[in-house]
């Protein structure tokens, strides 16, 4: 029994890119809680060699375009939650 519809990986699309490991951590945890069934395209390739993330196109953060709409939310909700600490 599958907690969550089957669906290909094919159909999933690039919606976000980061340039380094540390960058996905926090939105790795979200989306597992939110249920979003997601792939980080070159996260181990970059996690082994991070100086070549561009060389692989950085690590590609790739949903089902029907969460499109949900994950641009928490994308938009996690960059301005960030401030500066003096």
């Amino acid at each position: 029994m599958y907690l969550y519809k089957k669906i290909e990986m094919t159909e999933f699309e690039t919606i976000a890119i980061f340039n380094f490991p540390h960058e996905i951590l926090v939105l790795k945890s979200i989306l597992e809680l939110e249920g979003i069934p997601f792939l980080f395209q070159n996260e181990n390739l970059v996690s082994v060699n991070p100086l070549a993330s561009y060389a692989y196109g950085g690590i590609q953060l790739k949903v089902h375009p029907n969460d499109f709409e949900k994950v641009q939310e928490i994308l938009d909700n996690l960059n301005t939650r960030l401030t500066i600490v003096d």
